[in-house]
Formats: structure tokens, C-alpha cells, sequence
């Protein structure tokens, strides 16, 4: 069984839960709930935990704002699996200048980035 792991804000995380995506066990939860007082330790933690340590994890959505926290790892990571997504959250729009596949997408296309 694949699952999909998700690092967002409060609305994103629960909005994921309610479409299913929850999934709670002995290996730990697949979703990190980011606020005021989450670190950027924290959110490296899970970034690591869902792209390294959990091999059900087949897709890793992450709010952009909170990517952005963490650029270097996001942009440094290069697997196929699990696929790390950027997305946007209700208060920050999306913005495909900073997103790590779509930088990635336009250099294979050869468009300025």
C-alpha cells in the first residue's frame, strides 16, 4: 500500500484528512501540521521521514510556503519516488518561479527560469 504524506498548514493537513489521506501506525503518522511555532528543524525532520525512512510513502504534497522554508532540501532532492509536490495553501498563492519541479521542467525545455 502507497500512501501520500503531507507537511502543510492547518487547512491543507485537514483537508487531506477528510479526503482520506490520514494514516496513523506504528511507523508514525503521514502528515505534519505547520504553525507559528513549528521550527525548521521539525519540518527537516519530516521532510527526511517521509522521503527516507518511509518506504509506503509514494507522494510527498508540502504547502510552497512552507518548501520555501526548507529550499535547500526540496530543490536538492532529486528522487522519483517518493514524488515531492509543491502546492499552495489558502493564504499563499502558488508561484511556479519557485517551484523546484517546474524549474526543473522549464531547464529540460530549455525556457529561461
Amino acid at each position: 500500500m502507497s500512501l501520500i504524506a503531507v507537511i502543510g498548514d492547518e487547512e491543507t493537513v485537514t483537508g487531506m484528512l477528510l479526503a482520506g489521506v490520514g494514516h496513523k501506525n506504528a511507523a508514525g503518522q503521514n502528515y505534519l501540521v505547520v504553525n507559528d511555532k513549528t521550527t525548521r528543524a521539525q519540518i527537516e525532520e519530516a521532510f527526511n521521514h517521509f522521503t527516507k525512512k518511509r518506504p509506503d510513502v509514494a507522494i510527498v504534497l508540502i504547502n510552497q510556503h512552507v518548501a520555501s522554508s526548507i529550499r535547500y532540501m526540496v530543490d536538492a532532492y532529486s528522487e522519483t519516488i517518493p514524488t515531492v509536490l509543491e502546492i499552495p495553501s489558502k493564504d499563499h498563492p502558488y508561484d511556479p518561479k519557485s517551484d523546484s519541479i517546474m524549474k526543473r521542467v522549464n531547464l529540460m525545455l530549455g525556457l529561461s527560469p
